[in-house]
């Protein structure tokens, strides 16, 4: 039997466990870039339950969101408080550490962000609405280039929808002297499709753009991994 299964069988903690094995450790002897998601979380949480190590609990709460760490990331505090073993503190330790990783998504290189495409156009938007368990409203705005002036949050609502002002975000694009601007929203709910009001809002400021000479390239809707593009589509 091995050391770690020695520990399983027999609710031995952690500190037991050889060096290799332990996270703590072994980030400190090998680095962070070796550790399991797991692992990490494991660090995060520092101990499991009469039953489980930290790691086996973390590997248990990662493998009910199908061990995908955006998933993780849309945990509510009594989702992970479900969990035996996971108190309070726990669940809050483990929601900062990833609120801190999406943060850190959202600071811009120097260098500022070129839209070519789509793809790009979510890859910028993906740190704002990712993770969210209500709807909110973005724009990005742009120069004549195409590259990005800033990303500005119009609104935000329930798990159904959001208000998308027009003054709002062109009172934005106008102060910002943007050219062009990028509409985008999140569903919550996982679906890509947009709705018949998602579709009358994108015509309107379309043709609301076209008066103020503030071009609207698209509109991006964002679900969990995914997103739907209205230029893609040739809904513009």
């Amino acid at each position: 039997m091995s050391e770690k299964e020695f520990s399983k069988n027999n609710n031995i903690g952690i500190k037991f466990w050889a060096e290799d094995d332990r996270p703590r450790e072994k980030l400190m002897s090998k680095g962070r870039s070796v550790l399991s998601d797991a692992e990490l979380v494991a660090i995060l949480i520092g101990s499991g339950n009469r039953n489980e190590s930290a790691v086996e609990l973390s590997k248990r709460i990662l493998a009910s969101v199908g061990n995908n760490i955006n998933k993780l990331g849309q945990l509510s505090l009594s989702d992970l408080m479900k969990f035996h073993g996971i108190g309070e503190a726990k669940a809050i330790s483990i929601i900062a550490a990833l609120e801190l990783g999406r943060r850190r998504k959202t600071i811009s290189d120097n260098k500022a962000a070129k839209i070519e495409s789509s793809q790009s156009a979510y890859d910028q938007l993906y740190p704002y609405l990712a993770d969210l368990d209500h709807e909110q409203f973005y724009t990005i705005l742009l120069n004549r280039s195409n590259t990005v002036i800033d990303v500005v949050k119009i609104s935000q609502g329930g798990v159904t929808g959001t208000v998308a002002d027009a003054k709002l975000i062109f009172k934005a694009a106008v102060e910002k002297l943007a050219s062009g601007i990028i509409l985008a929203h999140n569903h919550p709910s996982g679906n890509l499709k947009p709705s018949q009001a998602d579709i009358t809002l994108t015509r309107k400021l379309k043709e609301a753009g076209l008066l103020l000479d503030i071009n609207v390239l698209d509109h991006i809707i964002v679900a969990n991994d995914a997103y739907f593009s209205f230029s893609d589509q040739g809904m513009m």
